[in-house]
């Protein structure tokens, strides 16, 4: 093995087939199929066909990250893959793939966390992480806080969506708004011709009484409902949707609560470090607002570009390199794939 870890990584959480090669620090190849397109016409995504796109499309695109990237599978050092959190069905078949290839290659497997692998793709295009850095991760699935010490290792959660996420909530405002699914990049592109402050939409689990339970928790439940409240009383008394504000003012509520309670919490933890990761974090406004604040409270951020903030498989072989340079153990061969595996639990 070579310094630098030649490593596979795999990641089928939810509807792309990620397969991604990373040496050391280095992305060499990042190949993605996504069965987004068979899941709009249902308006979101469906675990069952999810399941089936993957095991359709994960040879080819091994064969194809391979061959963009000019590695031979007998060269790699390693192999790894999202054990969870995700949809299950869809996590089994990727785990079941990096089994199989572990075992015909004779390489180490490392199982290892969907939100830890947001956090440790940013090394190949910024750098290895500061330790401790302050990780948000947005996505459809999950909204988080996260202190990050050691992302092979050591991920304590500070706070996390109590209801839905913001990348669900994008999407539920954009089906209301007649926009197509996935929600976040339609309502970021018409958010840009609309006025931002023409309606105050709620900020949820920012009041005393909240802060007091809640100090970084999230809540966009309510600011769904009332976003559809408000455009449902515009359609019965016959007056006409201004979607352009109604997209720009829900987006603003959601970037507000994350980016205020993401540099509160460096504050109150002296990190001078954070990270924005997750599909939402491809997210225009919420990038400026996040760099302004972090410029006003004098925290450095990092956000990877859009293509790596998505699930990709560079992220999970970005994480199983840093787990080989760091000297981890390998996974056992028998590891489960798990639908809740928790943030804390960085390897399975």
């Amino acid at each position: 093995m070579s310094d630098e870890p030649l490593v596979l990584g795999i990641e089928t959480s939810c509807d792309e087939t990620g397969v991604g090669i990373v040496r050391g620090r280095t992305l060499l190849v990042d190949a993605v199929a996504s069965s987004v397109d068979e899941h709009a016409r249902f308006g979101g995504v469906v675990p069952e066909v999810a399941s089936r796109a993957h095991l359709d499309a994960m040879v080819p695109t091994i064969e194809r990250a391979c061959r963009e990237s000019g590695v031979r599978l007998a060269d790699l050092d390693a192999i790894a893959v999202t054990a969870g959190p995700g949809l299950l069905g869809a996590l089994v078949v990727g785990v079941a793939a990096a089994k199989a290839l572990a075992v015909g290659l004779g390489t180490p497997l490392y199982g290892v966390n969907h939100l830890a692998s947001h956090v440790a793709v940013d090394v190949v295009e910024h750098g290895p992480l500061p330790e401790p850095t302050m990780a948000l991760l947005v996505s459809g699935g999950h909204s988080s806080l996260l202190l990050v010490t050691d992302v092979t290792g050591d991920v304590r959660p500070l706070g996390a969506s109590i209801d839905d996420a913001a990348g669900e909530a994008f999407d539920k405002v954009a089906r209301v708004l007649g926009l197509p699914f996935p929600g976040g990049p339609h309502i970021d592109r018409v958010a840009r011709e609309g006025n931002s402050v023409a309606i105050d939409f709620p900020r949820g689990l920012t009041a005393g009484k909240d802060m007091e339970r809640h100090r970084f928790d999230f809540s966009f439940s309510g600011l769904k409902t009332a976003v559809s409240r408000w455009v449902q009383l515009r359609e019965r008394a016959g007056e006409p949707v201004p979607v352009a504000d109604v997209a720009a003012s829900f987006q603003e509520a959601v970037v507000d609560v994350l980016t205020r309670k993401a540099v509160a919490a460096c504050r109150a933890e002296g990190v001078e470090d954070l990270l924005i990761g997750g599909g939402v974090a491809a997210n225009s406004r919420l990038r400026a607002m996040a760099q302004e604040r972090c410029d006003m409270a004098g925290v450095r951020l990092r956000v990877p570009r859009p293509g790596l903030c998505t699930d990709n498989g560079a992220m999970v072989a970005a994480l199983g390199a840093q787990m080989v340079a760091r000297g981890r153990d390998a996974s056992r061969l028998d590891l489960p794939a798990d639908s809740s595996m928790p943030v804390t639990l960085v390897q399975a």
